[in-house]
């Protein structure tokens, strides 16, 4: 099933199913009004939404609505826990103690919605962003395996990370070098990724086309799978190891690479790297007002997954104050 979340004004929003095509959605209350509220009982309210997920698919749905992804918050718009990973960084066999070491905190009060726009305070600050993929889990117990990782995934979505260049490799600011985090209107679950009879969601890997563009032009049309050196269940079991994940915890994949340049990047960082190597010059501007950046991942029936993290790019813009 497809899961979004409308701004209604309140800091968790209203959870609402939205069918296969993405055209309709059917509010979920009388299950569950927030979709935290889901996964602290997946058990027992994830077979209604189903219910009425497949009402939706065949037009059974009394109280359907069109679906306006620019009306959605990120679909768990708080978490318990953000986690971004490097898994694309390496091809060479993890072991336990380099795989922690790929996984980073980020902030997780407050995550945003799929149009929410870009902002930096500053064009100096190097405004860019990484496409990335991203689980929700549920509760998964301390000492976990790969394996029985993999069975606490619950949802998966798309992420944009906001990236602050400029304030990267400062030991005194380690974390606001990546401030925010925006992700895909739809949470989607894994048994909704099959395709002829096949699966793309297999063995901790999803296995579709990740679709970056700036200013609607292609920066990247990566494997998502292809490349992955480290699959979400060996980051889920590596975070694991000390202590136990609760439910509505997110994992992120870090930013999508291929090793094949041809496929282009998810990162404007990616791209100025590889015309730096190339070159001796790295040609691409950072993101400036005016710039809007789309993700998206079609599947192998040509429609779309998750729906889209569109994005329009304001400089000197600050963010909403919140009050303290």
């Amino acid at each position: 099933m497809k899961l979004a979340t409308l701004n209604d004004g309140s800091r968790d929003g209203q959870l609402v199913v939205v069918s296969r095509d993405l055209c309709t959605a059917h509010y979920a209350t009388g299950i569950a009004d927030h979709l935290q509220q889901v996964l602290d009982d997946w058990n027992f309210m994830s077979p209604q939404l189903q219910d009425l997920y497949d009402a939706l698919n065949h037009g059974k749905a009394r109280h359907a609505f069109p679906f306006d992804p620019q009306l959605c918050l990120a679909p768990l718009p708080r978490a318990h826990l953000l986690a971004v990973a490097d898994a694309y960084a390496a091809a060479q066999a993890p072991e336990s103690s380099e795989l922690a070491a790929t996984l980073r905190l980020g902030f997780a009060d407050e995550l945003a919605g799929p149009c929410a726009p870009l902002r930096a305070a500053s064009a100096a600050l190097q405004l860019d962003v990484e496409a990335a993929l991203a689980v929700v889990t549920g509760d998964v117990p301390a000492g976990a395996s790969a394996e029985q990782a993999l069975e606490g995934v619950r949802l998966l979505m798309l992420a944009s990370h906001v990236q602050l260049r400029a304030l990267q490799g400062a030991s005194d600011r380690p974390l606001v070098s990546s401030p925010s985090t925006a992700f895909s209107p739809v949470a989607v679950t894994p048994d909704e990724l099959v395709y002829g009879g096949e699966s793309a969601w297999a063995q901790g890997r999803l296995g579709l086309m990740l679709q970056c563009t700036l200013n609607g032009r292609k920066l990247g049309l990566c494997d998502t799978g292809q490349d992955m050196a480290w699959h979400f269940g060996q980051l889920i079991a590596a975070l694991c190891q000390t202590r136990r994940l609760r439910a509505g915890a997110i994992v992120s994949s870090g930013e999508v690479r291929n090793r094949d340049s041809v496929r282009g990047y998810c990162s404007l960082a990616s791209r100025r790297a590889s015309e730096l190597a190339q070159d001796g010059q790295a040609k691409t501007p950072w993101l400036a007002p005016g710039d809007s950046v789309r993700v998206e991942i079609k599947g192998r029936d040509g429609q779309s997954v998750f729906g889209a993290i569109d994005q329009d790019v304001q400089v000197g813009a600050q963010p909403t104050p919140v009050a303290v």
